[in-house]
């Protein structure tokens, strides 16, 4: 492997609270409190909730509040919060700081219709005034630090994000995250880290390059390509919770994890599959866990039979097969 440019933590991730360079990205769905416990256990260096509605998480009752156990207060995380109007942020941000949140994280970057056509995620991308004005106004409700996760730019004509970088930093956000595609790629093609490079050189807050970083090769890259201070990691976490751990310490900025095989493999996601339970309740649980029980069995080449055994099993009847899935012989012989 290359000689990697950032092996130590930088400085200024350190002041956030950061314990490695590398970041679980938020995604929706994938990313809940009993999946984030999990990856920190194995080592990361950040962990970002999943999106919160900012008038949603506002208005909500208490007890759905309550309920919503975003680990706001868990060290090491970063609450994600989204919206258009700045008295909702600015709430929001009040609420989830009150709640121990240790950083919140403003999302400008999501490119879902449904998010975008409410004009808020990378809807944002096309009023950098009124994008600054939230950030203006959520920066001002808290203490903690407040950070931001964007794209390159609206489409290809607009790819105007250092613009945006420098006015975010003169109005007091601390970390960015930039997904290397524009809003209009949404996921398709490949993440252009090098068109990060000019957002890292427009300011001097640390940033964090993200987008088809899987593993510790693509962190590499990303980081040689853009010069950032550290990496986001979604996807290549997927079936793989020490993932992130693995990429830090393979670019020397931190110890390596026990990768568990075996019966310990076993144990960490049937530990998993019922945390996932416990927190959603069986029914809904049932079908969360199916995702990641799928990402685990690919990982670990469950023939297709026996894939579809497990995630077509009733919830209380997954644990039990969990051994044949996971160590059987032909994955042993592998």
């Amino acid at each position: 492997m290359a000689d990697m440019p950032h092996a130590t933590l930088d400085s200024r991730l350190a002041a956030l609270g950061m314990t490695s360079p590398v970041a679980l990205a938020p995604m929706a769905g994938i990313t809940d409190l009993p999946t984030r416990t999990l990856v920190q256990s194995f080592g990361a260096g950040l962990v970002v909730s999943e999106m919160v509605a900012s008038r949603e998480m506002v208005e909500a009752k208490p007890s759905v509040r309550d309920r919503a156990e975003l680990g706001a207060q868990v060290e090491g995380t970063s609450v994600q919060i989204a919206g258009r109007d700045a008295v909702w942020m600015a709430e929001a941000a009040k609420l989830l700081a009150g709640q121990g949140a240790r950083i919140i994280d403003i999302n400008m970057g999501c490119p879902a219709k449904k998010v975008t056509g409410g004009l808020s995620g990378s809807a944002l991308l096309r009023d950098h005034d009124h994008a600054l004005r939230l950030i203006e106004a959520v920066v001002a409700a808290v203490d903690v630090p407040v950070t931001l996760k964007t794209r390159l730019g609206w489409d290809d004509d607009s790819c105007d994000s250092a613009a945006l970088a420098r006015r975010a930093e003169d109005a007091g956000i601390r970390m960015l995250t930039i997904h290397g595609r524009t809003r209009c790629q949404f996921y398709q093609g490949a993440a252009d880290w090098a068109a990060i490079a000019p957002i890292v050189q427009a300011v001097t807050i640390p940033v964090l390059a993200n987008g088809d970083i899987i593993d510790a090769a693509s962190a590499n890259a990303a980081l040689a390509a853009s010069g950032a201070a550290g990496v986001m990691v979604g996807r290549g976490a997927q079936g793989r919770p020490w993932r992130l751990a693995q990429v830090a310490a393979e670019l020397g900025a931190g110890p390596a994890p026990r990768v568990p095989r075996g019966t310990t493999l076993v144990e960490v996601v049937a530990a998993h599959h019922a945390a996932l339970l416990a927190f959603y309740g069986k029914d809904l649980g049932g079908r969360v866990a199916r995702k990641h029980l799928g990402w685990y069995m690919h990982e670990a080449g469950t023939p297709s039979d026996l894939r579809r055994r497990v995630l077509t099993a009733a919830p209380d009847a997954v644990a039990p097969l969990l051994a044949e899935a996971l160590t059987g012989p032909q994955r042993q012989a592998a």
